[in-house]
């Protein structure tokens, strides 16, 4: 079946944030309830042609904050020849493996990402690597008994999930913030996305899981929405996947549903 449109029926739900009264969540329930898994390794066919066991790390990780490069920076300096492929060239300004962190560049924006070494992040060990491929800083983490969260860039590790805000006014002059839990979908990624050579969360070879998204994701979404809120919305999951068909499931989840 090939990618599903980007727009149809969706069922969002909103409710109160109950650790601040002044905000409210607006979550996706067809989403987070979708059957969607990563699949790098296993079917992805990365966002450029041609280099699929690249998936979505073809591209530089730009930093949420100054916060989240010097939590990268610290894990980072934790990783050796044998677990980072490109030690070397991210370990000085010269690329001689001098021990000096050199792992971000700007974009043609002026922001800060890290660098794209060989052409993809050059935190990405390739096939073939003999401490294994994939993230260095995943890998890292797994080995340190972490989550990877808190060794990956922001943006690597919520993706494909997508946090937005917007202040809202209400009609009595009450102002609230909104916080939408969604789907990191190709317009996610702004005009580009449309030109990505594939994307997973919109293609049914990705919506293969057995659970979903908001157990799978746990731990993100905890820390994207807070423990009591979470809780929250997984008794709001759970009461949608409870009826016998829910309303506007996800289309690339459709195939597993039935």
């Amino acid at each position: 079946m090939p990618e599903v449109a980007l727009d149809f029926p969706r069922s969002w739900m909103e409710f109160p944030d109950p650790a601040d009264p002044a905000q409210v969540f607006r979550v996706d329930l067809t989403w987070l309830c979708s059957r969607w898994q990563c699949v790098w390794g296993s079917g992805c066919q990365g966002i450029r042609p041609g280099r699929a066991s690249d998936g979505c790390c073809t591209l530089g990780a730009h930093y949420s904050d100054a916060a989240d490069e010097k939590r990268v920076k610290a894990a980072a300096a934790r990783l050796t020849p044998e677990t980072w492929q490109f030690h070397a060239e991210g370990t000085s300004a010269k690329g001689k493996g001098k021990g000096k962190l050199d792992i971000t560049e700007k974009d043609p924006d002026g922001e800060r990402q890290t660098r794209v070494h060989e052409g993809a992040c050059i935190f990405l060990n390739r096939p073939g690597f003999a401490g294994g491929a994939g993230c260095a800083l995943h890998g890292l983490a797994l080995r340190e008994d972490r989550h990877p969260l808190e060794t990956k860039p922001d943006v690597c590790w919520q993706l494909p999930i997508r946090r937005t805000y917007e202040n809202v006014t209400r009609p009595d002059g009450t102002e609230i913030l909104a916080v939408s839990i969604g789907e990191y979908d190709r317009r996610g990624w702004g005009a580009g996305g449309h030109d990505l050579n594939w994307w997973c969360t919109g293609n049914t070879e990705a919506h293969t899981a057995f659970d979903p998204v908001y157990v799978s994701y746990r731990p993100e979404l905890v820390e994207l929405m807070g423990e009591e809120a979470y809780l929250m919305l997984v008794g709001f999951c759970e009461e949608y996947l409870s009826a016998r068909v829910p309303l506007a499931p996800h289309p690339a989840s459709l195939p597993l549903l039935t």
